[in-house]
């Protein structure tokens, strides 16, 4: 049985563009949809298009002034530059906009039991944007906009953030440090940008720096021995997964060595305690990923078993 799963994403997404040789590039976006036809997945998702985020819901997260100060930021033509790696052109701000509008709506598709699940193929991505402070191609931080949507509009009281992407979520952990209802577990290449993440860590935070060259062993281990004790015992009401898929072999912005079957692997031992504990629900939102092929192979693992199909 398919079970229902959104994609909700926007072409206001493919209008961000950060220059011909940025790496978070609009074609990620084509990579997917390409593989998500290619592999027939795509004809069995319910589509949704990514409203504008509110600032009411930004607000939750981020300080009112920041927002302000973003808007006020966005060119009316050329490219401003907010950090050396992450720029604004004039269709950036919609994009961002919608990027977290996306993570809203998937909280309430998935919450409201309109869809088990929901994949935000957004950009740009979000798990770098700082309470106050944009980077690493990130300027509102999407997966904490929708946890803290779930929390304070729907009254959940416990979230459980799973980072799979290859750099360290900075922007979420400084977020959400030490805050009782939220749980964050993560994978990422140590020493690495953006260098964070393993000095004392808050409670919350179950954090697995792993070495350049480490592949499935050293991945599978780290989810099994770290991240499920931490989750089963957390038991978390919803799952939102900063989607990241630059820890692929192929995948040349870092050095893990993470396959396909990878994807699939860790969403089923997720979807596991998601089953458990959340009702199944689960909202996942597109961080990295810079290999085109690999990235839209491993978007469509990752949502066979978001969509309730096995793995490869």
């Amino acid at each position: 049985m398919l079970m229902a799963c959104a994609v909700i994403t926007h072409p206001d997404c493919l209008k961000h563009d950060m220059g011909r040789h940025h790496p978070e590039r609009p074609e990620r976006l084509a990579a997917i949809e390409d593989q998500l036809i290619a592999s027939g997945l795509g004809a069995h998702l319910q589509r949704h298009e990514a409203p504008l985020a509110t600032d009411e819901q930004l607000a939750r997260v981020h300080p009112v002034e920041y927002v302000r100060a973003i808007r006020d930021a966005a060119p009316e033509t050329g490219t401003v530059h907010l950090d050396p790696d992450t720029a604004m052109n004039p269709f950036t701000l919609n994009a961002a906009l919608r990027a977290a509008g996306a993570a809203v709506l998937a909280t309430d598709l998935v919450i409201e039991k309109k869809v088990t699940a929901a994949f935000c193929a957004v950009r740009p991505p979000g798990h770098h944007a700082c309470r106050a402070r944009p980077m690493g191609f990130c300027i509102f931080n999407n997966v904490a906009v929708a946890a803290r949507h779930a929390l304070e509009a729907h009254r959940l009281e416990r979230v459980a953030i799973v980072d799979f992407d290859v750099h360290h979520g900075n922007g979420t952990e400084d977020i959400f440090e030490d805050d009782p209802n939220v749980l964050m577990v993560s994978t990422f290449q140590h020493p690495f940008y953006p260098y964070s993440g393993t000095e004392s860590p808050a409670r919350n935070m179950v954090n697995v720096p792993l070495a350049a060259g480490a592949g499935s062993k050293q991945f599978r281990e780290a989810v099994h021995e770290a991240w499920m004790p931490a989750l089963s015992a957390f038991a978390p009401q919803l799952v939102i997964f900063s989607a990241g898929f630059d820890a692929h072999v192929e995948d040349d912005m870092a050095m893990l060595r993470l396959v396909d079957a990878d994807y699939a692997w860790v969403t089923e031992q997720v979807r596991e305690v998601a089953e458990r504990h959340a009702g199944g629900r689960m909202v996942s939102l597109l961080e990295g990923g810079y290999a085109l092929s690999a990235l839209g192979r491993s978007a469509v693992q990752h949502l066979r078993v978001l969509a309730g199909l096995s793995g490869p």
